[in-house]
């Protein structure tokens, strides 16, 4: 058993965003040692971390040497090189989850693949190496509108991503590599967290309900526990289960999903990292997940993934008309409200749209949380001075 507490082990994380900052809690908590790279001076990290060290994380050299650093390493963002990953590997060094599972989530075409490939329920797809050929395929009738395009590589919260509902939709789309899938008239976007360390044991959070901003395609509210019946909720976290034995990952593997109108569960994607569907669980449930993450790649013992409350997540996002230094207007007023914390990322511009920080919303009654995170998201606005 490695001593990871108070030793002179060190983790490495790749990547400075939130998700890593929020992650720094636990290894302060734990007194684990951290080393994170990010290419950017004003990462969120850099003021949590022991060593923080300047890199791009999609250069093999800088992940490469950032790697042969540490003892054990991880990522808070799937843009890292992955061959430098897989190198790191056949040396001997730990990397969770494993430059296999990335390599498979980190290109939407070969993820979709993989779903079909391990008869995981997924909605129908197209794969195309160029944006052109998706206006020949509407040309010889072989897609119709309307139809999702994704980028197949580098996209992040909600980037990457258009409902196309007709040619002209096409024109400001980047060229390269995507994917077209069928647009699903689904009732709800439901998540499940589920957590796998090296020894095998498994753990799921209860299963998430997410609303989305229209024009961002953010989130803008995660509703723990999802207003759905038990009987989906069982179906979604067995899905959920499925796929993370699928992957065979170690650490976080975040599931989402849609709920049809006839109640079938289609996967649509997954993060192997902490997610924006877990942030609540830090006021609402036993073990955050971000602790959880630290502790399943550690090959610690899981932590209770039940919710001791009720708890619901606002997203902080950037005001459109605002780009500059930030300022949280009206962030008073919404922590005078029972059971609300405000989490501010760290990032000191602001512009639209731009994920700033969040707000969870902790209530036994959730129709009552729900209200609060109404008045919150009215509230508080993310501007620049």
């Amino acid at each position: 058993m490695t001593n990871y507490f108070s030793s002179d082990f060190k983790l490495g994380i790749l990547g400075g965003g939130q998700l890593g900052k929020m992650m720094l809690y636990t290894t302060r908590k734990f007194d684990i040692s951290t080393y994170v790279m990010d290419a950017s001076d004003e990462a969120p990290c850099k003021i949590a971390c022991n060593t923080f060290i300047k890199g791009d994380l999609m250069n093999y050299d800088d992940v490469y040497n950032f790697g042969k650093q540490v003892d054990l390493l991880t990522f808070e963002i799937e843009n890292v090189n992955v061959n430098a990953l897989e190198a790191l590997e056949k040396e001997g060094k730990k990397v969770y989850p494993t430059s296999k599972t990335l390599r498979a989530i980190q290109n939407k075409a070969t993820q979709k693949l993989f779903y079909r490939d391990h008869q995981i329920p997924t909605s129908d797809f197209t794969r195309f190496a160029y944006l052109s050929e998706i206006e020949d395929a509407i040309d010889n009738g072989g897609l119709e509108f309307p139809f999702v395009w994704k980028a197949a590589q580098f996209g992040y919260d909600g980037n990457g991503v258009k409902v196309v509902r007709e040619l002209s939709d096409l024109d400001t789309l980047p060229k390269g590599e995507c994917i077209a899938e069928d647009l699903i008239p689904f009732k709800n976007e439901l998540a499940v967290i589920v957590a796998r360390n090296p020894s095998g044991d498994t753990k799921t959070y209860p299963v998430v309900e997410m609303e989305f901003h229209p024009e961002a395609n953010q989130v803008e509210y995660v509703i723990c526990p999802a207003r759905i019946d038990d009987s989906v909720a069982k179906k979604a976290t067995e899905v959920a289960l499925k796929v993370s034995k699928a992957f065979n990952h170690v650490g976080l593997l975040a599931v989402e999903m849609f709920q049809t109108q006839e109640d079938q569960i289609l996967v649509n994607e997954v993060a192997p990292r902490p997610h924006n569907s877990g942030h609540q669980t830090i006021e609402a449930s036993y073990t955050s997940q971000f602790e959880q993450h630290v502790r399943a790649i550690l090959d610690l013992p899981l932590g209770q993934t039940e919710s001791k409350v009720g708890g619901i997540m606002v997203n902080l996002v950037g005001a459109e008309g605002h780009t500059g230094d930030v300022v949280y207007e009206h962030i008073e007023d919404i922590m005078k409200l029972d059971g609300v914390t405000p989490h501010i990322y760290g990032k000191k511009h602001t512009r639209p749209f731009r994920k700033m920080g969040h707000v969870t919303i902790v209530n036994e009654d959730l129709n009552k949380a729900r209200a609060i995170a109404e008045i919150v998201k009215n509230t508080i606005k993310v501007i620049s001075k």
